[in-house]
Formats: structure tokens, C-alpha cells, sequence
């Protein structure tokens, strides 16, 4: 995760606010970050907590398959791990598939890896 400390809690702002800048300069989605709820601690100090999100958790890829079966596009969704496996048999189904997760503009940032005939 990342930690933010500052004296204040405007300079602490500015510090997250810098921090995003930089993630977007990267081509980072900003729904990687969860959590940064500013907390006083002691002396005067505050910070922000950062927790960095990586794979897809059990109940979000669950929830990403019943969409996915809601198209009723000829694909088979499985679970594997931290990734969610799409498998079918024609390219444009699974074209149709990654379209539809596009727009589905999901909590969570959606990478599309290994796609092949």
C-alpha cells in the first residue's frame, strides 16, 4: 500500500492530488487506489492510507460472470484465481464480450490479456 503523512490537511490533499496526477500520467486507472480517508494521528499529523488493488476478488468476478451470462453471447466464463477466464469459440463473440465489459465502466479496472484464435 502507500502511505501519505503530512503536517497539515491541506498539504496532505495536495499530496494525494499529486499522487493522482502521476498515476494518470502513467495510464494507471485511479480504481486501483481504496481506501485514502485522511486520519489524524499524533502530533498534529495526518495521513492517508492507500491500499492498491491487484486481480479481480471472488464476489466482483462472480458478479462479472452473471453479467457476462446475461448477454446470452455464446462464451464461457470461469474463475481462476485472481483472473476471470472468458473462452469461446468465434472471435467476434469475445470482441462483443471485452465491448460490453467496456461499457460497463465496472468498479474495478478491466484488463484484457492474452487474446488469441
Amino acid at each position: 500500500g502507500i502511505t501519505i503523512q503530512s503536517s497539515a490537511e491541506g498539504r496532505l490533499e495536495a499530496a494525494v492530488d499529486v499522487m493522482k496526477s502521476k498515476l494518470i500520467k502513467r495510464n494507471v486507472s485511479l480504481k486501483v487506489l481504496s481506501g485514502g480517508e485522511p486520519e489524524t494521528i499524533g502530533g498534529a499529523r495526518v495521513k492517508a492510507e492507500f491500499g492498491l488493488n491487484q486481480g479481480i476478488a471472488q464476489d466482483a468476478a462472480k458478479e462479472l460472470v452473471k453479467k457476462i451470462k446475461d448477454t446470452k453471447i455464446k462464451v464461457q466464463a470461469a474463475i481462476q484465481g485472481d483472473q476471470l477466464r472468458i473462452s469461446g469459440k468465434k472471435r467476434d463473440d469475445l470482441q462483443q464480450i471485452i465491448a460490453e465489459l467496456r461499457g460497463l465502466d465496472y468498479k474495478i479496472p478491466l484488463q484484457y490479456v492474452n487474446f488469441r484464435d
